[in-house]
């Protein structure tokens, strides 16, 4: 079943919940639904009542007296129970609405943490599909482009070797410097698109020869910590924390305005944890703008899928920490 079609049965199952059940006949039983108040307000007018029906069979003389007030009473008794019957269908309608009102709640409760797993089930998905590709892109740009420059570079060497004259050997040297260029060009894209590091070394490695490059660029300090012999763990949590520094990076460089940055990775018996701060301007962590970002959110989900804990902390003049908790990786 696609998505669209789990989502139309979600809200048929919603809207099915929310269907109003019918009424049913009130019972005197309903009458514990009355407040205290109303409660002392019936009985002082029910002692009212039979204390007029008492005094006036004391008082009166006559029989039509009597009559009289005898019949006031029980027609303040009646109403005494009318008024009852009304107050008990209205605090029976106010429990029905109370009782529809939670089940709303519930059932919206539900529908948004339903949507929530499926949006982020979507969102670790795309990720894991972008990576893929990046994978498959930055493997045939080395294997068939690389092998393609290769050959033009040995084919240039060929010429160079047979072409005497000087002015053509010139233009030869120039070709080769344009195939050095191509090609140091595809070896940055391909490690932008996949590190090689990160797959024949470990994170690590891959994170100090990142984040040492992009500082040195940058003109930054990095000041790095990081474990020399660790285990080696699964691919796709190797590549998940390097895209959170490499995001986390990226956003000191461009808006931080920072003179350092420093980098802590420790693997604990209890959990992998990731420290990146620097010395920046910071900003309001709890401004939605900020919060809600695209790269906050998207390292957010990053560490959502892979059962950790993420923590951003910042305010405007001291700097930005990042911290991300997960569980041990099981290689």
């Amino acid at each position: 079943m696609d998505m669209e079609s789990r989502l139309r049965a979600a809200d048929l199952d919603a809207a099915a919940r929310r269907k109003p059940r019918a009424r049913a006949p009130m019972a005197w039983s309903t009458l514990r639904l009355l407040p205290v108040r109303a409660w002392l307000a019936l009985a002082g007018v029910l002692l009212a009542a039979l204390a007029s029906a008492g005094i006036g069979e004391w008082l009166a003389e006559a029989p039509q007296t009597q009559a009289a007030v005898i019949f006031l009473a029980l027609l303040a008794v009646g109403l005494l129970i009318a008024l009852s019957r009304l107050l008990a269908e209205d605090a029976v309608r106010r429990e029905g609405l109370r009782a529809a009102s939670e089940r709303h709640a519930k059932d919206l409760e539900s529908l948004i943490e339903s949507r929530t797993r499926e949006l982020s089930a979507l969102s670790t998905h795309l990720q894991e599909l972008s990576e893929k590709e990046k994978s498959e892109l930055a493997r045939n740009l080395h294997d068939e482009l690389g092998g393609l420059l290769t050959a033009a570079k040995m084919d240039l060497s060929w010429l160079q070797s047979r072409v005497p004259d000087a002015a053509l050997q010139e233009r030869l040297a120039q070709l080769g410097g344009v195939l050095d260029e191509a090609m140091d060009l595809k070896r940055r894209v391909v490690e932008d698109l996949r590190p090689s590091l990160l797959d024949h070394f470990g994170l690590p490695t891959a994170l100090r020869a990142y984040v040492d490059s992009a500082c040195a660029k940058a003109g930054l300090r990095a000041d790095l910590a990081l474990p020399e012999d660790a285990a080696p763990m699964p691919t796709q949590t190797a590549i998940a924390l390097f895209r959170i520094v490499q995001e986390g990076v990226t956003n000191i460089i461009r808006h931080a305005g920072a003179r350092s940055v420093t980098l802590r990775f420790t693997l604990e018996r209890d959990a992998c944890r990731i420290t990146l701060s620097d010395d920046g301007c910071g900003f309001d962590a709890a401004d939605p703008r900020f919060r809600w970002s695209h790269g906050i959110t998207g390292m957010r989900q990053r560490v959502r899928a892979l059962g950790g804990q993420f923590d951003l902390e910042s305010a405007p003049g001291s700097g930005t920490t990042l911290r991300v908790s997960i569980p041990p990786p099981m290689s």
